[in-house]
């Protein structure tokens, strides 16, 4: 069993870069205007619920609060079911969409914790506004917590959508970002290790489920895939395996493949449970659903070996896997999301239902 080594060392690495970009230039940051605006109270979409009018006079009458568009006839879409969570902007881009950050308590885990979101502008377009669009669900290396990198915009995941969807290579995926591990002292697998927080269960399902309420989504799995990166890649890939009912496909970068989680001693048969190796075996010899995954590894990184070995004993029947090598790619989301750029992006975007547009009128 590998050790979780490289998972610390990307998070460690991407983190401390992080850190002398916002820390050692804080103060020329915050003069940026892609910084105004912080803190500030974001909704997103048009369907976002409108603020309740002012008092009256008791001979005046309040207009109506203004109604939600309707689905547009799929039963395959979903309007936000709510309650609507409470978000803050941490970052805005170029074109004017904003990356901003919640506090979710998963009903289903018991577990509370940051959750970053990004939606692309298409989102607001009125011509999609009774449709639903596609989530991807970014997962950090390292521990991923407190914070879970790629909501920071300098690893360019969001602005590659954005420049997929203008060149047709990409669907304007709602991007959701949630911390992968309740402290920064182990890593957990994304999974429900007896007697530690359930973490698979906040992935699965309590991310879901907030995503849910919170906007415009597919009811079935067409509408919902995950990328990571390091150990991310494991949870993203492990949960798609776990989950072919919830998840169609996941881009898994960095070469993991098995848990190695120092907390699952003694709990054997709960590691197995969550092992891709065995989850895969599982899912073939059912017979499916059908699942996709998506490798990415950098030639300046090891662990190809793990990938191609995965891919020869179960890369077969509903278990799609493909492989793209970025070349002088090393082990850090700046050259996963390259990697995405080249080819990844088009390649989920083959696999998941995109936003349909309203031909009503």
């Amino acid at each position: 069993m590998r050790s979780g080594r490289s998972r610390r060392v990307v998070g460690l690495s991407v983190g401390l870069a992080l850190a002398l970009l916002l820390g050692g230039g804080g103060f020329v940051a915050w003069k940026l205007e892609w910084f105004s605006g912080n803190g500030g109270t974001v909704s997103f979409g048009r369907d976002a619920a409108a603020p309740a009018p002012a008092p009256a006079p008791a001979e005046e009458k309040v207009p109506a609060a203004p109604t939600p568009p309707e689905p547009s006839g799929s039963p395959d879409v979903l309007m936000p079911s709510g309650p609507k969570s409470d978000f803050k902007q941490t970052a805005r881009l170029d074109d004017g969409t904003v990356i901003a950050r919640t506090r979710l308590a998963g009903e289903k885990s018991g577990f509370t914790g940051d959750v970053w979101v990004w939606a692309p502008k298409e989102y607001d377009d009125p011509k999609y506004a009774r449709s639903a669009f596609p989530v991807l669900i970014a997962l950090p290396g390292g521990n991923g917590f407190p914070a879970n990198y790629w909501s920071d915009r300098s690893l360019g995941l969001q602005k590659a959508v954005s420049e997929g969807v203008k060149a047709g290579t990409s669907l304007p995926f709602i991007v959701i970002m949630p911390v992968l591990n309740p402290d920064a002292r182990y890593y957990y697998d994304g999974s429900d290790i007896p007697g530690r927080a359930k973490m698979g269960t906040w992935i699965a399902e309590d991310v879901p489920a907030f995503t849910r309420a919170n906007f415009r989504t597919y009811a079935s799995r067409d509408g919902w895939a995950l990328m990571g990166s390091s150990s991310g890649a494991f949870v993203g890939m492990k949960t798609v395996l776990q989950h072919p009912d919830k998840f169609k496909a996941v881009i898994a970068s960095g070469g993991e493949i098995v848990p190695d989680s120092p907390l699952w001693k003694g709990h054997q048969a709960e590691m197995d449970a969550n092992n891709p190796e065995k989850l895969a075996r599982k899912l073939i010899d059912g017979n499916g659903p059908e699942v996709h995954i998506n490798f990415q590894i950098g030639t300046r990184e090891t662990g190809k070996e793990r990938i191609v070995l995965f891919q020869q004993q179960y890369g077969k029947g509903p278990v799609r896997t493909t492989l793209r090598e970025i070349q002088n790619g090393e082990h850090n989301g700046w050259h996963y999301v390259r990697g995405m750029k080249e080819g990844s992006l088009e390649w989920i975007s083959k696999v998941l239902r995109g936003p349909e547009p309203d031909t009503a009128g």
